[in-house]
């Protein structure tokens, strides 16, 4: 068992769900590959890189798993596709029904054409530092590792300066997650 961080992004609608409704089905959806669980509050937060679209909600989820890294991918790209992930027709960095991204698989340093883990965007990006930084601050001592780091990149200007904002607090989030099972 590998604890694997993964990072949930939504900004567009699939049918008729919300962007915030779609991260609830798809985190139900991970409970078939990851056991025990952690979410962050879901955030709000502005597009980056391709800014001129709707702003996103994200959130990050860690827990165990049995699955191998390319397995893992294999999985979650099973899952964005199921929520009416595209990518033949999607714009690069643009608007996303779901996107979920391995950001972490242990310690692991993974360099494979199709996954790069860490995740090689991971410390510019509010939308998943913040949430990451929320869960490992909740988390036992044993699951600390990179606090330090993570908190500092926070630190950064041009991470500071991104729009992110909580949407969601992650016991509603649970709650609403429990009520919709």
């Amino acid at each position: 068992m590998e604890t694997v961080t993964l990072g949930l992004g939504a900004n567009s609608s699939y049918n008729a769900y919300p962007p915030e409704e779609t991260l609830l089905q798809a985190v139900r959806a991970l409970k078939d590959i990851l056991s025990d669980m952690k979410l962050s509050s879901v955030y709000r937060t502005g597009a980056m890189y391709y800014t001129d679209q709707a702003d996103f909600f994200n959130l990050v989820v860690r827990g165990q798993c049995a699955l191998g890294a390319q397995e893992l991918l294999s999985a979650v790209n099973a899952i964005e596709n199921r929520f009416g992930r595209n990518r033949a027709q999607e714009i690069r960095n643009g608007p996303r029904t779901l996107d979920i991204d391995i950001e972490l698989y242990g310690n692991r340093v993974i360099h494979q054409r199709n996954l790069i883990v860490p995740h090689e965007r991971m410390l510019e990006r509010a939308f998943v530092l913040v949430p990451l930084v929320e869960i490992l601050r909740n988390s036992a001592d044993n699951e600390r590792s990179g606090l330090s780091l993570y908190q500092s990149c926070l630190e950064r200007e041009a991470v500071r300066r991104q729009k992110i904002e909580k949407f969601l607090d992650a016991s509603e989030f649970q709650k609403r997650l429990e009520q919709s099972a």
